[in-house]
């Protein structure tokens, strides 16, 4: 049975801390794989650049990692909707019977959970891995991750800065190309 990490989220856009645990899950052997879940639509109504756009980040993002082991997931865009976790993950379970599923959180998910869509039993269908996260109470053992965020990275290139120590640099040249993050490229709808 095939051991899979879900990472998932905005991705708007995805940085080097998400590459960061990708590695970290890997290298520590907690899942044979990492799926990359970009949502299809936030369900907080965030803005966010096309749903496209975001998966091509994602994909551009995992070239930089092991072959093979970190996949990018249309499975949010394939079910539509408001992107709930749990209903994702129940549709995964069902569609991979020959995975294992865990679920990559922040520390400061753990703060959220109860805002979250059926968390106790999404956590008994995708047990989940918890990585520090900067400014927020941690288990003992686990990394934290540098104080990096989507947010800040579009604010720098909304003002015409280079958050590149923040992107992976195959991220940073698309985000150039498609002039993304500089206020007329956001959608509202994804």
């Amino acid at each position: 049975m095939r051991r899979v990490a879900l990472l998932g989220g905005s991705f708007n856009p995805p940085h080097v801390a998400h590459q960061m645990i990708c590695l970290w899950v890997l290298s520590t052997e907690q899942a044979d794989e990492v799926w990359l879940l970009p949502c299809f639509r936030h369900p907080f109504r965030k803005q966010l650049v096309s749903f496209e756009h975001r998966l091509e980040m994602c994909r551009r993002a995992a070239r930089a990692l092991p072959a093979g082991r970190v996949l990018v997931s249309t499975v949010e865009e394939e079910l539509g909707g408001e992107g709930r976790t749990f209903h994702t993950v129940q549709h995964l379970i069902q569609a991979h019977p020959d995975c294992r599923f865990r679920l990559v959180i922040g520390a400061d998910i753990l703060q959220e959970k109860g805002s979250w869509y059926r968390f106790d039993e999404l956590a008994e269908l995708a047990p989940p891995l918890v990585i520090g996260r900067s400014g927020y109470p941690s288990p003992e053992e686990v990394p934290t991750l540098p104080a990096v965020s989507s947010t800040r990275i579009r604010e720098l290139l909304a003002r015409g800065e280079t958050p590149s120590p923040w992107l992976p640099a195959a991220v940073l040249e698309y985000i150039k190309t498609e002039r993304l993050y500089l206020g007329e490229a956001l959608d509202g709808r994804d």
